[in-house]
């Protein structure tokens, strides 16, 4: 009995831990980010992302521009392999947001 409540207290701890480790972005009820402020280094990753992201070719929440210097502004992203400021997981299904990628004028559409 002594020894089920142990292993009760350690799923539950530990699921509690995971949920707070979520990104704000991906739990239930907080609607997409703010588009406008992912901007800066970016690394794509297959777990543990900060967003999860689909590329489309039309109508998506955020214009992509890949840069190899100053990603400052809005949709200018430069991709790195460590230090990133986001980390992205490129999905098929159920993103927190769309991108397109484009050649020149990047940015959130209003």
């Amino acid at each position: 009995m002594k020894r089920d409540s142990v292993l009760l207290f350690a799923i539950a701890a530990v699921l509690a831990l995971v949920v707070s480790a979520l990104p704000v972005s991906s739990r239930a009820g907080e609607g997409k980010p703010d588009v406008s402020k992912i901007h800066g280094r970016i690394q794509f990753v297959s777990s543990f992302p900060d967003y999860k992201v689909q590329v489309v070719n039309s109508f998506a929440d955020l214009r992509v521009q890949i840069v190899e210097s100053f990603p400052d502004k809005p949709g200018r992203w430069q991709i790195v392999e460590s230090f990133p400021d986001y980390k992205i997981q490129l999905v098929n299904a159920f993103p927190d947001f769309t991108v397109e990628y484009v050649k020149s004028f990047p940015g959130a559409d209003k």
